[in-house]
C-alpha cells in the first residue's frame, strides 16, 4: 500500500482525507439512520396508551423529547394537545423540518466528497501529465521521470473514481432513507393528531 501512494505522488494525499471523511460520515450515518433510532415501530402505540391513561403529562412530553426524532415530533404535538388540529399540524411540520435537517446531517458533505474525488483525480492526473512532458529533454527522455508521472497520472484516476463511486452509491442511499423515514414519520403524526382530537381510535 504504502509503494502504490508513493508511486501516485503528493496529489494522492487530497484523496485519502476525502476517502477517511467519506468513510467516518457513511459509518456514522448507517448508525443514525436506523429506523429503531429515528422512528422506532411501537412509539406510536405506546404514546397513545399513556396519552389515553394519563394525558399530556410533562413526564410523557420529557420521555419523548429525550428520545427519538419521531418522539420529538410526538412532544411537540402532545404540547399543543388542547388547540386546534390546524396549530397542532403547524406545530408537527415545523420540528418535522428541524428534525429532516437533522437526519441530513453530513449528506451534503457525502454528496461534495463523491462530486469533487473524480476532479481530485483529474488533478492527480494533470500533475502525471506535467511530469511526463517534464520527462522530454534535449538530450532525450528520462525513463524514471516518465514513467513516475505515468504512474501519478493513473493511480490518482483509479482512486478518485474508487472514492467517488462508492460515496455517491451511499449518498443516494442515505437520501433515500432519509426521505422514506420522513413520509413515515409524517404519517405517524397525523395520526396521532386524528386519535387526540377523536377522528380515530
Amino acid at each position: 500500500m504504502l509503494a502504490i501512494i508513493e508511486a501516485a505522488g503528493w496529489p494522492i494525499w487530497p484523496l485519502i482525507l476525502a476517502s477517511v471523511v467519506a468513510v467516518a460520515i457513511i459509518i456514522e450515518r448507517a448508525y443514525s439512520l436506523r429506523n429503531q433510532e429515528v422512528a422506532p415501530t411501537s412509539l406510536l402505540l405506546d404514546t397513545i396508551k399513556t396519552y389515553q391513561e394519563r394525558g399530556a403529562t410533562p413526564e410523557l412530553i420529557t420521555t419523548l423529547s429525550d428520545g427519538s426524532p419521531l418522539g420529538r415530533i410526538f412532544a411537540i404535538a402532545l404540547k399543543n394537545a388542547h388547540s386546534s388540529r390546524e396549530i397542532m399540524k403547524e406545530s408537527i411540520e415545523e420540528s418535522g423540518r428541524a428534525v429532516t435537517h437533522e437526519l441530513d446531517r453530513f449528506l451534503t458533505s457525502l454528496g461534495t466528497i463523491a462530486s469533487m474525488a473524480p476532479l481530485l483525480g483529474l488533478f492527480g492526473t494533470v500533475i502525471g501529465m506535467i511530469e511526463i512532458f517534464g520527462a522530454q529533454t534535449s538530450v532525450g527522455t528520462n525513463p524514471g521521470q516518465l514513467a513516475h508521472g505515468i504512474s501519478i497520472a493513473l493511480y490518482n484516476t483509479a482512486f478518485g473514481l474508487i472514492v467517488a463511486i462508492p460515496a455517491m452509491i451511499f449518498y443516494r442511499y442515505f437520501r433515500s432513507k432519509v426521505e422514506s423515514l420522513v413520509v413515515d414519520m409524517e404519517q405517524q403524526a397525523i395520526k396521532l393528531v386524528e386519535i387526540v382530537h377523536g377522528d380515530r381510535k
